[in-house]
């Protein structure tokens, strides 16, 4: 039997008790809301934090709406509630494409955006949503807030920046006019994790891709990236010839591992394919085709 070890537990009632308990419990002390990624580690003993600290009360954390230009999404918001979002999916498809393939609906109906980026596994589908369509992430402490890029905010699997003391309480997205994206999986079953995906956003101008992102998961790609595919890209149409290229440069830039889910040269296939059928699915959007 897997069992985790002792640990002790604390709730919090607001961000700032929140953040008070972090400090006052140290380093090794963990948020936790939906717990779907946590708690599978502690009992195997992944993760052994001497405390838990339940945030599921911090409701003031579970919002959508649009502020100053960006598409803001509160931390404890769940994914099916981004699912739901009429606000998330006029302007960034990618996430409904995405939080369709996250999982079932029970673990939708309880996981949360800002477990999802903490977590930092390296096959998690939001952090690959997250650098497509470069977003940034607001971090908290008692000493203030400050803004990180999604594309800095992830250290390596399982780290991130995030200081002791410190929690993630939204992310923001840009409002580009005229963008249009998409997201696409191969998983072994449903409700797994992913083999490989990747998503994109495209801004046309005069059938031209003026702006582009691309992220991918579970392929070793640094920070969720490919910022050389994107640059190939931009000032291009989105012919078959240059998507082709484009898919190629995103898989060079990968560095996935052989595991039980396929062989390395698999892995670097599927980079290049998907980059590819997110990049036409996008296309296909911003032209009225799908």
């Amino acid at each position: 039997m897997q069992t985790p070890a002792p640990v002790d537990y604390a709730r919090a009632t607001s961000v700032e008790h929140a953040l008070e308990l972090l400090e006052r419990l140290g380093p090794e002390s963990r948020l936790i809301a939906g717990g779907h990624s946590l708690l599978p580690m502690m009992r195997i003993r992944l993760a052994q934090p001497e405390c838990v600290i339940d945030i599921n009360d911090l409701t003031d954390l579970d919002y959508v709406r649009v502020e100053g230009g960006e598409l803001c999404i509160g931390a404890m918001t769940r994914h099916a509630g981004v699912l739901d979002s009429p606000v998330v999916g006029e302007h960034y498809t990618i996430f409904h494409d995405a939080e369709r393939l996250i999982a079932d609906p029970p673990v939708r109906n309880r996981g949360t955006v800002g477990g999802s980026f903490c977590q930092a596994d390296p096959a998690e589908d939001l952090a690959a949503v997250g650098s497509a369509v470069k977003a940034s992430v607001v971090l908290r402490s008692s000493q203030g807030t400050r803004t990180v890029p999604a594309r800095e905010f992830h250290a390596g699997p399982y780290e991130t920046v995030l200081g002791d003391a410190e929690m993630l309480t939204e992310l923001r997205v840009p409002i580009r006019p005229g963008a249009t994206s998409a997201y696409t999986k191969v998983k072994r079953k449903s409700g797994d994790w992913a083999t490989a995906a990747a998503g994109a956003y495209v801004v046309l101008r005069d059938g031209v891709v003026a702006d582009v992102g691309i992220g991918l998961t579970a392929l070793g790609a640094p920070h969720f990236c490919a910022e050389e595919a994107e640059a190939y890209l931009v000032g291009k149409e989105p012919t078959e010839e240059h998507l082709a290229e484009t898919g190629r440069l995103a898989a060079q830039a990968c560095n996935p591992r052989a595991d039980q889910r396929g062989p390395v040269e698999y892995k670097l296939h599927l980079a290049g394919e998907l980059t590819q059928r997110v990049l036409r699915q996008s296309v296909a959007r911003a032209e009225g085709r799908a």
